[in-house]
């Protein structure tokens, strides 16, 4: 059995496997730990609840998730939004299938401009103040059947008694057709998570850089692939872009290969990292009981 040498492969070849070994990561989590982000964010959900009501606030096991996340989070970027996030794996599922629908009649799909999507990209922002203040405030447990991801949550356990939960699935209708139109049209403006987790110091060690200096002029590729439509830091900056969701995309599609990690000896070995930092995160989750 010949081991396998990604520096040997070619550029379409790696790019092939990239795809493949992120749709895999995608789908494993997807089918044995949705409640990662469920879970999460419920720890948002309880600590202003406990702020607002004056009490203490424990060491639940939400908590723990949220704490080890954001964490996990702050150390490699938004890797679990790119990579293990059940409902950022749904939006991917459904935009490449709009697309696909769209290829077979060989028609143009229908996208929202970007214009638009970058001022619709600070919704998470009011999403997330609104449900800090509803918990705060202790009203949001009546908001019930109001969550999307509620309702999400509640289908992908094959519940389907949705009985009071009217607006979460309009909601969650309403977001479906979003993804349709823009590529992680949730994560990148509706996600309270992903407000949280965009806010968030991220460390440049593991983050995307880009060789700005070698770039060929004028060429733009790595933002316009860019899910979030954002720049990557230059060599030696320490700045990050929280809305990275650290897909990768950019990596296959510089046709220089200037994008790599923050640590230069990890560059072409990025298929080795995926898997590394994937099992980190399932390892991570099990011990923090999700």
């Amino acid at each position: 059995m010949k081991k396998l040498n990604i520096h040997n492969l070619k550029a379409k070849e790696i790019k092939k496997l990239h795809t493949w070994l992120r749709t895999l990561i995608q789908i494993l989590y997807f089918l044995f730990l949705p409640s990662v982000y469920t879970a999460a964010f419920a720890g948002v959900k309880y600590i202003f609840t406990q702020i607002g009501a004056s009490e203490a606030i424990g060491m639940t096991s939400f908590v723990t998730v949220l704490i080890v996340l954001c964490a996990y989070t702050i150390l490699f970027g938004r890797f679990f939004c790119g990579f293990a996030c059940a409902f950022g794996s749904l939006g991917d599922g459904i935009h490449a299938f709009y697309l696909w629908c769209f290829k077979k009649r060989k028609k143009k799909p229908v996208l929202l401009s970007e214009k638009i999507t970058e001022k619709l990209s600070y919704l998470k922002y009011l999403v997330l103040t609104v449900i800090a203040v509803l918990c705060f405030a202790g009203v949001y447990g009546k908001a019930r059947g109001t969550s999307p991801w509620d309702v999400f949550s509640m289908l992908h356990a094959g519940n389907f008694h949705l009985q009071g939960y009217l607006p979460g699935v309009i909601l969650l209708i309403f977001i479906i057709v979003g993804m349709c139109l823009e590529e992680r049209f949730f994560c990148r403006n509706l996600c309270p998570m992903g407000a949280v987790f965009s806010l968030l110091p991220v460390l440049p060690f593991f983050a995307l850089h880009r060789d700005r200096e070698n770039c060929i002029k004028g060429c733009s590729g790595c933002t316009k692939k860019c899910p979030s439509g954002i720049g990557l830091p230059e060599d030696g900056l320490i700045k990050v872009e929280g809305d990275c969701f650290q897909c990768q995309k950019c990596i296959d599609t510089c046709p220089k290969k200037h994008i790599h990690t923050g640590i230069k000896g990890l560059k072409g070995n990025e298929f080795w990292f995926t898997i590394l930092r994937a099992i980190l995160l399932l390892v991570i989750m099990i011990w923090a009981g999700v």
